[in-house]
């Protein structure tokens, strides 16, 4: 461990300790000196545990890059910043920080140090995204109001002359081709059906959100194959939901359905459930929501289907139909939720956010 900097004064630790902005003061070989208390909130981990680690170990994968901005910065005795990256961190939460990197001058041990400060900008971007998903469901309403429109007013009538052609046939083995309208004309309304997903306002009750998983878990494995493993990791504390059962059901099985087929014949899921706070779902912020995960450890999504992944009709697979998506993403959205996902090959996550009302929460 390399020694320590000459203690600072304790009215410029106290007003380190105060400040909003994560700051580490490093060595140019990326060893941890200080940091102040705002870093350890960000980091989940404490001064006395992670002086004399590296970045590289405190912060994760995502912080690679960190090391090479650390030698530039000592190198040419400048400052240096990075927008925008991702690190893990000893909580293995997702985190996007801004980072700038300022030599420290009259250092008397040589080795030069670095002033590291984090700005998380996690809450900015999750508010964009909340925007966009936003912005996706009122197209996607679009789009499928439009769809029923073209598609469904015509196949009344097409199904209706289809019944009436087979009964003027001479030759009822021609029956077989207008048999063959009528049950496409049905596919269709089907599928019109499905893009319009369940008509009714939900019917929202008190319920364990847990008992609705244990169904959807019951009914995956029994569909998956056997070398694909599906895990619970549920939070007892959280408090009951006010939830429609078949909605929220639906919506939860679209999801575990996709991450299914993800995986394919190997592979892992897992539903997994916890509390985060202060959270903006729909641009209202909530003080406690529950957070309904579904983790596959397949491909990923591709990076060109990640913008539109929740519009209907979008989807990277040949068989697939893009319905499941947009429409849990609306039966969640009437319960006042959000759908959103994080996705690199190895990990997905389907991260369902549900506002947990207070008299809930106190009552538990």
């Amino acid at each position: 461990m390399a020694s320590p900097l000459s203690a600072p004064p304790p009215e410029l630790l106290s007003l380190l300790d105060h400040l909003g902005t994560s700051v580490l003061l490093v060595t140019a070989s990326d060893e941890l000196l200080y940091l102040n208390a705002a870093a350890e909130d960000l980091l989940g981990t404490s001064a006395q545990r992670a002086l004399g680690q590296s970045l590289r170990q405190l912060l994760g994968p995502g912080a690679d890059t960190l090391p090479a901005l650390l030698a530039r910065a000592a190198a040419a005795d400048q400052t240096f910043s990075r927008r925008e990256v991702l690190l893990e961190g000893v909580t293995g939460e997702a985190t996007v920080v801004d980072c700038r990197v300022t030599p420290v001058t009259g250092n008397a041990g040589g080795e030069p140090h670095l002033l590291v400060e984090l700005h998380d900008e996690t809450p900015r971007l999750r508010i964009r995204r909340d925007a966009m998903l936003r912005a996706q469901r009122d197209v996607s309403r679009q789009i499928i109001l439009q769809l029923a429109h073209e598609i469904k007013n015509p196949l009344g009538g097409l199904r209706g002359a289809a019944q009436l052609l087979e009964r003027a046939l001479p030759d009822p083995a021609l029956a077989e081709y207008t048999q063959v309208i009528i049950a496409e004309a049905d596919r269709l309304k089907t599928l019109v059906d499905d893009l319009l997903g369940p008509g009714r306002h939900p019917d929202p009750q008190s319920l364990n959100v847990h008992e609705l998983l244990q169904h959807v878990y019951r009914l995956v494995a029994a569909e998956a194959p056997a070398d694909v493993q599906v895990l619970r990791d549920y939070d007892p504390s959280l408090p009951p939901l006010r939830l429609d059962r078949s909605q929220m059901i639906q919506a939860f099985l679209n999801l575990a359905k996709n991450a299914l087929e993800a995986v394919g014949r190997e592979g892992t899921i897992v539903l997994r459930t916890r509390a985060r706070s202060n959270v903006t779902l729909g641009g209202i912020r909530h003080r406690l929501v529950a957070s309904i995960e579904i983790e596959d450890d397949g491909p990923g999504v591709t990076e060109e289907l990640q913008e539109t992944i929740f519009y209907p009709l979008v989807t990277g697979r040949d068989a697939g139909t893009g319905l499941g998506l947009p429409l849990a993403q609306e039966l969640v959205n009437r319960h006042g939720g959000l759908i959103e996902f994080d996705s690199r090959p190895g990990r997905t996550v389907f991260r369902v956010g549900l506002p947990i009302h207070e008299e809930a929460a106190h009552e538990h």
